[in-house]
């Protein structure tokens, strides 16, 4: 085709093309979820260490002065830390490169340690619910009113891990940092309750000493409730739910940019971990060859990898246009299009297969 130069390809690429088309990777993309991983385990590491020592003093606290409320406090913060010890792991398995076994990587391992986390939340919720009853129904002493201090001091911890994780866990895309997030904000309400139910048995005296445990039980109706929802993002991200609009709204826009396309007839995008899979249909003119195709085809795969979505793999599918192009304005793309390879097709190759 006149007007198109090619280069010989590199090592890479050369190697690239001995791999099974489902495993040629953007290496920017990967790159970028190993980043992102790295991220969301640096910030596990803190909730770990933080979770461990108000642990410790919970557990104490509770034994001292009487407040069963903190006791089951530090057994859940103890929860926290298998919690976290998921999310690592989970961070680390998404984060490994694709191979022959598993050629669209291991981006679902993320979403599972999420549904683990969601599913400790709710049997934690039920196993203090059912304690709070008991406790309810078997006298026991006052608690010490200097419990209310360390039950300040846990609370605003975990309110400051929770939104350390969340924000975290919204910047790297990751559904298992933002669910154990929520772990943390678990904690917080548990001890917000047994500050309100503590307060309440100080102040009204004897007869109130189950009030902290009936405010646990306000609380488990919560963590509950949350853990229900974490539960349904993370099948989601699984069963392989449609993107928010904005993300293939971007997508589209990206593509249509690359000239040669006239129109995005589907957009299909499934996420995978830290990143995403994305399946596209696009109209060229129907008069051009298929090499003009293909060039086009892989000038949109290159756009969208080079984006600064977290995209791991795009396969293009081009489609005639219609109506069909005039050829006044077929004639003027055209240039356009040759225009373009002549500068930026370095490394393709003649015998290269369909955009994958």
């Amino acid at each position: 085709m006149s007007g198109l130069q090619f280069t010989p390809p590199s090592a890479e690429k050369r190697s690239q093309a001995a791999l099974p088309q489902p495993l040629r990777r953007s290496a920017n993309g990967f790159a970028s979820i190993t980043q992102s991983a790295l991220v969301g385990a640096r910030a596990t590491f803190v909730a770990i260490l933080v979770s461990a020592i108000l642990a410790a003093i919970k557990i104490l606290a509770g034994i001292t002065g009487h407040a069963y409320a903190l006791i089951a406090d530090g057994v859940e913060s103890m929860l926290d830390i298998f919690s976290a010890l998921v999310v690592l792991g989970s961070l680390r398995i998404a984060a490994t490169p694709p191979n022959e076994e598993f050629p669209y990587g291991y981006g679902k391992a993320e979403p599972l340690g999420s549904m683990v986390i969601s599913i400790g939340l709710l049997v934690a919720a039920l196993v203090i619910a059912i304690q709070s009853v008991r406790e309810i129904m078997t006298p026991h002493h006052l608690p010490a009113a200097w419990t209310l201090i360390v039950l300040v001091l846990v609370v605003v911890t975990k309110e400051g891990l929770f939104r350390y994780l969340s924000r975290m866990g919204t910047t790297i895309g990751s559904t298992v940092v933002r669910t154990d997030a929520w772990h943390h904000r678990s904690d917080a309400l548990t001890s917000l309750a047994a500050f309100i139910g503590i307060s309440i048995a100080l102040i009204a005296g004897p007869g109130y000493e189950s009030a902290d445990d009936v405010a646990a039980l306000f609380a488990c109706g919560v963590i509950g409730f949350n853990g229900v929802r974490l539960l349904r993002s993370a099948l989601r991200d699984i069963m392989d739910a449609a993107p928010p609009a904005h993300v293939e709204h971007a997508i589209r826009e990206i593509s249509t940019g690359v000239p040669g396309v006239y129109d995005v007839d589907k957009c299909l995008v499934r996420k995978s971990g830290l990143g995403a899979f994305v399946d596209i249909h696009v109209s060229v003119d129907g008069e051009i060859t298929v090499r003009e195709g293909h060039e086009i085809a892989h000038r949109v795969k290159d756009a969208l990898l080079a984006s600064h979505l977290p995209i791991l793999d795009v396969i293009v599918h081009v489609e005639p246009a219609y109506p069909p192009v005039p050829d006044r304005e077929r004639s003027v793309e055209s240039t356009a299009v040759v225009g373009n390879e002549t500068q930026g097709t370095a490394g393709y190759t003649e015998e290269a297969p369909a955009a994958q």
